[in-house]
């Protein structure tokens, strides 16, 4: 049997990170991971994927709509081979998990394929294809199982025409009326690719607005440069029926007065978040406590009821975010070798790679305001910038919140060309707990985007943006 001081369970963007990290402080460490390429679903059928099928089919509309204005004159009709298209997504998907292969053999980390169950809470058994087993023991063990689309109750994924964002990564055809239940961050994402590519495109959102959990101001301007870009929006609607006949689904929803609309469409993508994944761990073999929204219960320190057993990322509280994990794995592997690390929730970024990218961290409007905190809010938009003109990417703002009385920075919220990068300035200036002034007053290189937080710095100072 082979003895280990650390064994992960799942190779996403938290259980690889752990693994390495664990690797670096001298632990010998093994990952378990179910599927035959590692990376999780963020590598596989997710951030990564689709972020290739976003650039992609941002170069079309770019070709279609925008390059003759640049003096760009292409002869004859240019086409989509969304063959092609899906290819070269799969390859970048393909040369990344590569890559997450390459860091576990530098870092000496064992990779085991397999389901991997708990035995005890010591003991994992990894059942390998064709009826193969075999059981690692570990003194610590992180478990990183990750997360799978929801669904709702009286909806059938049939994978085929009613899909979640796994098939909607590999479609074989652009849909002629794609219908999206959900107008979060995944079905707006995988929308505005399907409606760059030609499809109509719907999206019915339970909530009054999309992106419910940012701030209202990105909310409302997102959904007004969507409409802009032709994407029809149901807000306040609830879905109650999704049935498909042949290749035509039908989806039934009340709106707020109660009354049923009736929408028609080829394909309905349903994408309204997604649950934490436990399948076959077998965590009460362990005795490990699951809350009773199914997540593994932890405390402070990432550690759930039995002292060796940890679990990170989408399987436990808190935004299942990617990066979010990436900083628990972190923590965890350091916690199990005594050091002393920590993570501040609150400054971890989230983004929308919509164009206009969407991106936020910190408190939003609304928070402060339900919180009774007094706070000054400056915002400066994308379209003043000189940057933005030279590219043509003039919707969108900045909008940074500060304290009333001290001037620290409690929320910094951007809607705009490249925001997705320019959230991490927010990021740095928030963990060293910098005033408005302070941002206001660093010297932001000419022209680029990043001059948008600097005058929305200035004008949160004192109202005294140089270029509105």
């Amino acid at each position: 049997m082979n003895q280990y001081d650390v064994a992960v369970i799942g190779s996403g963007p938290g259980g690889y990170v752990a693994a390495i990290r664990c690797a670096q402080l001298g632990m010998k460490t093994a990952i378990i991971e179910k599927y035959s390429t590692l990376g999780g679903t963020c590598l596989n059928v997710g951030c990564i994927p689709s972020k290739a099928l976003l650039d992609s089919s941002h170069h079309y509309e770019d070709a279609i709509k925008h390059f003759e204005e640049h003096g760009i004159e292409i002869p004859g009709d240019i086409k989509i081979n969304l063959e092609k298209m899906i290819s070269r997504k799969q390859a970048v998907v393909d040369q990344t998990t590569k890559g997450i292969q390459f860091l576990m053999d530098k870092n000496k980390i064992d990779v085991y394929e397999g389901i991997g169950s708990f035995k005890d809470a010591t003991h994992i058994t990894i059942e390998q294809t064709k009826g193969k087993s075999q059981i690692l023991e570990a003194k610590n063990i992180i478990i990183a199982t990750g997360s799978k689309p929801s669904s709702l109750p009286f909806i059938k994924l049939d994978k085929e025409r009613v899909i979640t964002s796994t098939e909607a990564l590999k479609l074989k055809e652009i849909p002629a009326h794609m219908i999206i239940i959900g107008g979060g961050v995944i079905g707006l994402e995988l929308g505005q690719v399907y409606k760059r590519l030609g499809s109509e495109v719907t999206v019915v959102e339970y909530m009054d607005r999309i992106i419910p959990g940012m701030d209202g101001g990105l909310s409302k301007e997102l959904m007004r440069v969507l409409k802009k870009q032709k994407v029809k929006f149901l807000l306040s609607h609830k879905v109650t029926s999704v049935e498909r006949k042949g290749k035509e689904v039908i989806i039934k929803a009340d709106n707020k007065k109660g009354e049923e609309v009736i929408l028609k469409g080829d394909y309905c993508l349903v994408s309204v978040g997604r649950r934490p994944y436990t399948d076959g761990l077998n965590a009460e073999a362990a005795g490990v406590a699951l809350d009773d929204m199914g997540r593994v219960a932890v405390n402070n320190n990432l550690q759930t009821n039995i002292p060796n057993i940890y679990a990170i990322g989408d399987v436990v509280k808190g935004a299942m975010l990617a990066h979010k994990a990436e900083e628990e794995g972190t923590m965890v592997a350091e916690i199990i070798a005594g050091q002393k690390p920590h993570i501040d929730y609150n400054l971890i970024p989230g983004v929308v790679y919509t164009w206009p990218e969407v991106a936020s961290v910190g408190k939003t409007e609304e928070e402060l305001k339900e919180a009774g905190v007094e706070y000054k809010s400056g915002q400066f938009p994308m379209r003043a910038l000189g940057r933005s003109r030279a590219s043509m990417d003039i919707d969108g703002f900045v909008k940074i919140l500060a304290d009333k009385k001290t001037d620290e920075v409690l929320g910094v919220h951007m809607i705009g060309a490249r925001c997705a990068d320019l959230i991490a300035e927010a990021v740095t200036a928030m963990e060293f707990r910098a005033s408005a002034e302070d941002i206001s007053r660093m010297s932001h290189a000419h022209p680029t985007y990043a001059e948008a937080v600097k005058e929305a710095a200035l004008a949160a100072t004192d109202d005294r943006a140089l270029h509105i």
